[in-house]
This record gives C-alpha cells, sequence and structure tokens, in this order.
C-alpha cells in the first residue's frame, strides 16, 4: 500500500492513483499531527523548517510552522512504525512538510517514493532516495558506458521526441520564431524560476538567483570578440527578473530576448549555460554543449562543463568554441534515462506503465531494506 498527503492537483494526483493501483493507496487529506516527540524529531523539523518555500515571518509565525512540522513528523513516523510494509510517497518532499513526512517515514524504516515531473516529455520521475540533486541517478561515467556495452543506445534521441518550449504564462515572455536571431556567435542561458527549489537549494556557489547573475555578467566580459551571451526569463516565472537585468545589458556583451522560442534560441546557439534547468538537459538533443554553475544531477565530466567557481567559468567564457562533450556518454546516458529511470506517464489522460512503476516501488522497498 502505499500512503500520500493530497496534493489537489489533477496530474499529481493521476500519478498516485497510477501507483495506488498497482498495490492499493491511502489518500491523506493532510497530514495529521501527534505531539510525542523521537530522539530524532528536533533535527528533522529544523531542517525542514530551515527548507520551507514560505518562511514564517517573525517569531510566532515561525513557532507555529515549526510545531506543525513537528506534529506531522512525529504523526507519520509512528504511522509507517506500524505500517512497515507501506510506501510513503509525496510530491517533489525536498521542502517543508514532505520532507519531513518521508524522513519521518525512513527513519521508521519504511519505503520512500519521490514523485516530480520529469525533463522528458511523456515520463515521470519516481526515486526512492529524491529528486534533481538529491535522487538517485548514478554520478560515475563508467556506469553508463558499462550499461551501454550491453544496451542498444542509438535510439537515444527518441527519448527528447515531442520536446516544445514551455507555454508562458507572462505577456511579456512568449515563444515566437527565430526570425530575430542573429548570426553573431552566442551563449544562450534560459533562466529558472527564481523561487524554485532548483535555484534556492542547488544553486552551489552562486547562492541563488542574483549571484548567479551576477557570475554571467562577470563572465560575459570575457567572451571574444563579436560573441555575446543571450538571457531569457523563465515563462512561468512570476516576478520579472528586471531590476537584476539591468546591470547586465548595460555592460554590451548581454542581450535579453525575452520573444524568441526556447529552443529555437538553443539550436542557434554555440552552447548553452545554466544553474540546473532541465533545459541543459535537453540542450543534448541539439548536440550543444552545456555548462553548469550549480548541483545538476547531470553534472558528470563528459556531458558537460562544470564551472565550480566564478574563475572556471570565466576561463570557459574565454574560449567557448573550445566547449565540447563526449557524444557517446550522451547517448549512453540519455538512453539509460528513457530505458531504466522514468516511467513513461502520459498527461493529460493519466495512462501509465504498470510494470514501470511496480518496479520503482519494487526499488524503493530495496532500498529501504539495505
Amino acid at each position: 500500500m502505499i500512503v500520500y498527503p493530497a496534493e489537489y492537483n489533477p496530474r499529481k494526483e493521476a500519478v498516485f492513483a497510477a501507483l495506488a493501483a498497482i498495490e492499493g493507496g491511502q489518500r491523506l487529506r493532510f497530514i495529521p499531527l501527534r505531539f510525542r516527540d523521537y530522539p530524532e524529531t528536533p533535527a528533522r523539523v529544523a531542517a525542514a523548517l530551515a527548507r520551507a518555500k514560505r518562511q514564517p515571518k517573525g517569531s510566532v509565525a515561525r513557532w507555529l510552522k515549526r510545531q506543525l512540522i513537528r506534529g506531522q513528523y512525529n504523526w507519520a513516523r509512528e504511522y509507517f512504525s506500524r505500517h512497515p510494509q507501506a510506501v510513503a510517497v509525496a510530491w517533489n518532499g525536498l521542502t517543508g512538510s514532505r520532507m519531513a513526512y518521508l524522513a519521518a517515514a525512513r527513519d521508521a524504516g519504511a519505503a520512500t517514493l519521490y514523485a516530480e515531473l520529469a525533463p522528458f516529455p511523456g515520463r515521470i520521475t519516481l526515486d526512492p532516495q529524491g529528486v534533481n540533486a538529491e535522487g538517485s541517478v548514478p554520478q560515475a561515467p563508467e556506469f553508463y558506458r558499462e550499461w551501454a556495452a550491453h544496451h542498444d543506445v542509438a535510439g537515444w534521441r527518441e527519448v527528447g521526441a515531442g520536446l516544445t518550449a514551455r507555454e508562458s504564462r507572462r505577456a511579456d515572455v512568449r515563444q515566437a520564431g527565430a526570425e530575430g536571431l542573429p548570426d553573431a556567435p552566442f551563449l544562450f542561458c534560459p533562466l529558472q524560476v527564481p523561487d524554485d527549489s532548483q535555484v534556492t537549494l542547488f544553486a552551489g556557489w552562486c547562492g541563488g538567483m542574483a549571484g548567479f547573475l551576477q557570475a554571467l555578467g562577470r563572465a560575459a566580459e570575457r567572451l571574444p570578440g563579436g560573441w555575446h551571451l543571450r538571457l531569457k526569463e523563465h515563462p512561468s516565472a512570476k516576478m520579472p527578473l528586471g531590476p537584476l537585468l539591468g546591470p547586465l545589458v548595460a555592460g554590451g556583451r548581454v542581450v535579453i530576448d525575452n520573444a524568441t522560442d526556447s529552443f529555437a534560441q538553443v539550436a542557434a546557439s554555440r552552447g548553452v549555460v545554466t544553474l540546473n534547468s532541465s533545459m541543459g538537459l535537453q540542450a543534448f538533443f541539439h548536440d550543444k554543449p552545456v555548462i553548469t554553475l550549480g548541483r545538476a544531477f547531470f553534472n558528470l565530466p563528459g556531458l558537460v562543463a562544470h564551472a565550480d567557481s566564478l574563475p572556471a567559468l570565466e576561463a570557459l567564457f574565454a574560449a567557448p568554441d573550445a566547449l565540447g562533450y563526449d557524444a557517446d556518454l550522451r547517448a549512453a546516458f540519455i538512453a539509460w534515462l528513457g530505458a531504466v529511470y522514468y516511467p513513461r506517464f502520459t498527461w493529460p489522460g493519466g495512462e501509465a506503465d504498470p510494470a514501470a512503476f511496480a518496479a520503482r516501488l519494487n526499488d524503493a522497498r530495496r532500498r529501504s531494506l539495505a
């Protein structure tokens, strides 16, 4: 049986329903509370509160939020202690209440499963360990080379079939054609949602969106003559980044293009720069070199060039023509993601691959026993 907090989002609920169809499920309208602490309660609550997406303002609000997470952790810990064969499932699970809920299940010895959108069409993330940089994707290039030696990876590009730019929710960020793109060489940076967990938790040495943009502005000054850095705001970001982008444009080496289709800019670029956006991974299908600055699950040597400091980023920008990648490793990596890691799940419709979903549940239980 899977046990999951309700999300009141049709796509998320459809994923949970597909898992529940395999072995039954219990949907929690809310996570109940219990206030008898375990030895681990204070540390787990502090960690979850520190990652809460909406940080409480004021000491009273912070105390109330802490008590809420405390009660939820204690209830989940007691519940999964009594039901060790149940699998705790939650969406994302990186912050706040969902983080505490999954930590409690794990502390009780139960299996956990983190659900999240996948970067490829018709797929979903179901990971027993976490999502994004905290997931279970192997980090050794040799793992993929060994896997590819025993599997056909020739059709790896099919994993990205149907990729299109995300529909914009903002009138000032569009997905128009590619008519206005220049002939001059450029690097392209598709910006992420500033308060997304990918930015707030996994920005690495940049510290967040402001630090990321400052680093890009400094590095853009090192681009060779005739080159420029092209930026586009995320089509789902609610807050425009104009105040942060203004100083970058003033330097003359950075262009803001919020009109041209995102993938058209990827295709016309000489390389893609990102903290850890899924578009960095999707740029593999356009055979583009990729520079990452933050923590990304695809930060493998040969897949991307990872800049772990400002001097490293400046050095990469100073010689953009020298950027490259291991094409065979990319093929193996994407093929493994499509064949093993991301189960098929189509939306709308909510159609899932029962065998793949069952395999992820079994993997979650195996890991809980390790």
